[in-house]
């Protein structure tokens, strides 16, 4: 089973169940559903369903890291038109990247089930933002089934390729971080190995061409009534009755929240969160005195409802921001009135954390870069990935961040603006840079933009655990396979001042960075070193400190390594520093800054 499930497996006749996490259970669903290609950008929380994926046998699925998300979902609708069943996984901000392949599938429909999931990130764990997947899924008129636990996260995938085939339909399998990351049992099954469909040889379904795209559109809007009806007996969805002062609507996590706070509470638990089953929800209304919407994070549920003209609330009670919880649940029905200060969850308990602020890990290689971009004191449009914390404290050397790929264009629009005086330098990741990075580079060369991109190449996806892309010369499955080479990249679209640097050579990375923005025009710096994330390949000597040399001058404080730290010892008023021996890397990068020689590797004999 998936790398990250439990090993433990208890059997109750014959019926094996598994402790798995929500995306475990969500790869192993589409295992057993017999899905034949499954393709992905990884991306938290989304990441571990590929990898678990992965470790079933390639006869069954062929499973692929693809550049973006768009081509991921390209890729599966690429098998769903050769009959076979097809995935596509991605966290919400990547289903911006796949919108444009998704409005079009929508009106074409599948031929073999097509499913997407989309995991959100309520509470911005580790996003740009929260948006909710529902209301693109709405826009795009795509149904939406949302589990509640990693047995449901099962289930539902596994009805989900179902329900596209019946519906000839995607379908948007909407995960959030609490379910993909927790863990809880799960009952499995086999594979179900289905006969692959024919090509649907209908040019008239499957190009989409102004002409058939309005026939199409018509069709689309029958399905989603079609859709509608079936979810009214929709088997997923769940009516639990019980007292009738108050109901409640709700779907996926939210669901266990309700249960704890308001154990008695009569519950309608919608499978599906679009299109909504009206019938289904006017009678539950017509059942209970007061109905109250429980979800996360848009009233995409509650608004519905209120367009149908039944009474109801819930935004009012919870937020629109953030992920929910039994605490805030709770909260959330003491202002509905439900309940009382004193009544509801009798375990609730505040759990207070140590603040440990994001930093950049010790040895990263992407420190230098930023220690190089704040000496030359340039306007720096970043981007996404880890380097995206050098915009705190003490880098500080990222001024703009918008999405993967827009640093580049960012900083043409800088340059053009005509307004900088400073040097204008756009970072971005290796795996950004294949994502979404290549068209603005080509757009700089077109527009003759005097811009310099400093390209920090640590050779994996590293802010999603480090996953194999096509630099890393290795597929998800492990398998060496064409290794993509970046100066030549830049060359062949017309870069003409292209240099690589190792990362930790500061010298070597200073003079190249202000050669490269001496040079007018496109310039491409590409910083190179492996991420610390595979520490065997760049363990160097490890480092202390030599007290009686240190003055205490915060050079190699200023590098963020959170190897060093203040020690007890004082010079003129300030502390020394120290360095933890079991957490640097040796990446030598703070002796090179150090300008008292009191950095030294620690001798071990």
């Amino acid at each position: 089973m998936g790398r990250n499930a439990a090993a433990a497996v208890k059997k109750i006749s014959n019926v094996e169940i598994r402790p798995l996490m929500g995306n475990d259970a969500i790869a192993r669903g589409a295992w057993e559903a017999g899905v034949r290609v499954a393709a992905a950008y990884p991306g938290t929380p989304s990441t571990e369903i590929l990898e678990c994926i992965a470790v079933f046998p390639e006869e069954d699925i062929r499973a692929q890291w693809s550049t973006n998300e768009k081509v991921a979902l390209d890729v599966a609708i690429g098998a769903s038109f050769e009959g076979v069943r097809a995935l596509a996984v991605m966290k919400h901000v990547g289903l911006n990247v796949a919108a444009d392949a998704l409005m079009s599938m929508t009106y074409i429909g599948v031929n073999g089930g097509l499913v997407i999931v989309v995991c959100d990130d309520p509470g911005i764990h580790s996003s740009q933002n929260e948006q909710d997947t529902r209301i693109l899924a709405r826009f795009a008129m795509v149904p939406v089934l949302e589990p509640s636990d990693a047995e449901e996260a099962l289930a539902y995938t596994r009805a989900a390729f179902d329900l596209s085939e019946k519906f000839d339909t995607p379908v948007i399998l909407r995960s959030t971080t609490r379910l993909s990351h927790t863990r809880s049992p799960v009952t499995l099954a086999e594979r179900i190995d289905l006969p692959r469909r024919d090509f649907n040889e209908n040019p008239k379904k499957n190009v989409m061409i102004p002409s058939h795209a309005r026939i199409r559109h018509s069709a689309l809007i029958e399905r989603e009534k079609k859709v509608a009806e079936f979810f009214e007996t929709f088997e997923l969805t769940r009516w639990e009755k019980a007292e009738t002062d108050v109901g409640i609507v709700t779907s996926s996590i939210s669901y266990g929240y309700v249960k704890e706070v308001l154990p008695n509470a009569s519950i309608l638990k919608l499978g599906g969160s679009y299109p909504l089953p009206e019938k289904t929800i006017r009678d539950f209304a017509a059942s209970v005195e007061r109905l109250i919407v429980v979800e996360e994070l848009e009233p995409a549920i509650e608004n519905q409802i209120r367009i149908w003209n039944i009474d109801v609330k819930g935004k009012e009670y919870f937020s629109r921001m953030g992920e929910l919880s039994p605490e805030l649940v709770r909260d959330g029905f003491i202002r509905a009135g439900v309940l009382t200060p004193e009544s509801g969850v009798a375990d609730v308990f505040e759990i207070e954390s140590t603040p440990r602020p994001p930093v950049l890990c010790p040895g990263c290689p992407h420190t230098s870069s930023y220690m190089a971009l704040r000496q030359v004191e340039a306007r720096v449009a970043g981007d996404i990935g880890c380097y995206t914390l050098a915009a705190g404290e003490p880098l500080s050397a990222i001024d703009t961040c918008v999405s993967m790929g827009s640093s580049i264009a960012n900083a043409i629009g800088m340059e053009k603006s005509g307004v900088e005086t400073r040097p204008i330098v756009a970072t971005i990741g290796d795996s950004t840079f294949l994502h979404a990075g290549i068209p603005s580079l080509i757009d700089a060369v077109y527009n003759d933009a005097d811009i310099t991109i400093m390209l920090l190449d640590n050779h994996t996806v590293a802010m999603t655990g480090g996953q194999d892309y096509p630099g890393t010369g290795k597929t998800l499955r492990g398998k060496e396979t064409h290794h993509i080479e970046f100066e030549d990249i830049c060359r062949a679209v017309g870069v003409k001042w292209v240099q690589t640097v190792d990362s930790y050579d500061l010298a070597a990375l200073y003079k190249a960075l202000r050669e490269a923005i001496d040079f007018k025009g496109v310039s491409v710096l590409i910083s190179d070193r492996p991420c610390v994330i595979d520490p065997v390949k760049i363990k160097g000597e490890t480092m202390t400190v030599i007290a009686d040399n240190c003055t205490a001058c915060q050079s190699c404080m200023n590098t963020g390594c959170p190897s060093i730290s203040w020690s007890d010892a004082w010079f003129d008023g300030r502390h020394k520093v120290k360095i933890d021996p079991n957490t640097c890397i040796g990446c030598a990068l703070c002796p090179q800054v150090c300008p008292s020689d009191a950095i030294q590797p620690l001798d071990r004999s």
